[in-house]
């Protein structure tokens, strides 16, 4: 696999697994999949899909060997974000509480703190 195959297919999964993981934070508020006091199946498995997604594309994308650190350590950020999504994923199927709501929320500040961070150091 060729280094920009590799670039194509790992934003391709994080995208695609990040866009479902905010898709499945909005399911209970607008009551699709799930009930205000107990999830349903459609709402856990969206969301967990979505985290599994986003950590295989931030696992298979591009070495950062040729980086600066600073960039390393951006991307070590949105790896460990990944892992914070899964978490709530676990959450969602054995707390049935809101406690996964905070580790979307933790995940997601990191991701966009990377993200800005990342671009302000590409220019």
């Amino acid at each position: 696999m060729t280094d920009n195959t590799r670039r194509i297919a790992s934003a391709l999964c994080v995208n695609l697994g990040l866009i479902l993981v905010f898709i499945a934070t909005g399911m209970p508020l607008l009551r699709l999949g799930a009930t205000p006091t107990a999830y349903g199946p459609v709402f856990g498995w969206v969301y967990s899909c979505g985290a599994v997604l986003s950590l295989i594309g931030r696992l298979l994308g591009p070495s950062t060997a040729g980086l600066p650190l600073r960039e390393r350590r951006l991307r070590r950020m949105e790896t460990w974000a990944s892992v914070i999504f899964i978490a709530g994923a676990v959450m969602i199927f054995t707390v049935r509480g809101n406690d996964w709501i905070a580790f979307t929320m933790a995940g997601a500040v990191i991701t966009i703190y990377a993200a800005f961070m990342s671009g302000r150091g590409e220019k």
